[in-house]
């Protein structure tokens, strides 16, 4: 049987080299700063380039103070700085963020989780906020959200109403099961205690007036009707705890 004759491989060209970028030198901002905060304090680093043409690190602490912080703004402002990187540790952050972006200063807020934990690298304060700075200059950082100055004050305002809305409601819940251990039964007269009449026999109430009959002429509009069921309501139990608690008041 003949041999079978084999191919000679093609010879593979020659490629003219392709010069790739190192991304990790490549900055997107000469001057970068970053904070890595603790409760009391943020250590603060500055990314700036230096005479030689090397860039260089310039870290320091400052207290967690209005004053101190309104201070680093015009600090950063005079050094230029283009980008400031706060880390989100529990509620620290905010009077950082907050003095710094009144200054004008662009401030990023960013989960220090996302950039710390790299395996093999040092972890102290002072590493983590030039860690932190370097990213930064590079662009390498993924910003949270902050919503802006007026959208964060309407905020506020919201919640403030919805606690206060709560408390209030609380109150009454209060207010209710005190006149209930006092055997005082106006609730199941009033379709709420949250009206003018029930407001005016609480208060006379918490003022001294023990007189059902004179209680019930407090009553005012379509609650004058009810008179006869609000006196037999108003009768409160006499000597217990809960009406020593009412006497109290």
């Amino acid at each position: 049987m003949g041999q079978k004759s084999r191919r000679k491989p093609t010879p593979v060209q020659s490629s003219v080299p392709v010069e790739i970028p190192d991304a990790e030198h490549e900055l997107v901002m000469e001057r970068a700063a970053a904070i890595d905060l603790a409760k009391a304090s943020g250590k603060v680093c500055v990314r700036l380039p230096g005479k030689s043409g090397r860039r260089f690190s310039r870290v320091w602490d400052v207290p967690a103070r209005t004053g101190a912080i309104t201070e680093l703004a015009a600090q950063l402002v005079e050094l230029g700085i283009e980008k400031v990187t706060v880390e989100s540790t529990s509620d620290y952050w905010r009077i950082w963020y907050y003095l710094l972006e009144d200054t004008g200063l662009d401030v990023q807020l960013v989960n220090a989780r996302d950039v710390k934990n790299v395996p093999g690298r040092p972890k102290t304060d002072k590493l983590d906020a030039v860690w932190l700075a370097k990213l930064t200059e590079k662009g390498l950082l993924r910003p949270s959200f902050v919503p802006p100055a007026p959208i964060r004050v309407l905020r506020d305002y919201t919640r403030l109403r919805e606690d206060l809305t709560r408390e209030r409601s609380r109150y009454w819940q209060r207010l209710e099961k005190l006149l209930e251990d006092a055997a005082i039964k106006v609730s199941a007269v009033a379709s709420t205690l949250d009206t003018l009449s029930t407001r005016d026999m609480v208060e006379a109430l918490i003022a001294g007036e023990r007189d059902p009959r004179r209680l019930a002429d407090l009553a005012r509009g379509r609650m004058k009707t009810k008179r006869s069921e609000l006196i037999t309501a108003l009768i409160r139990k006499q000597g217990d705890l809960g009406a020593r608690k009412l006497d109290a008041r």
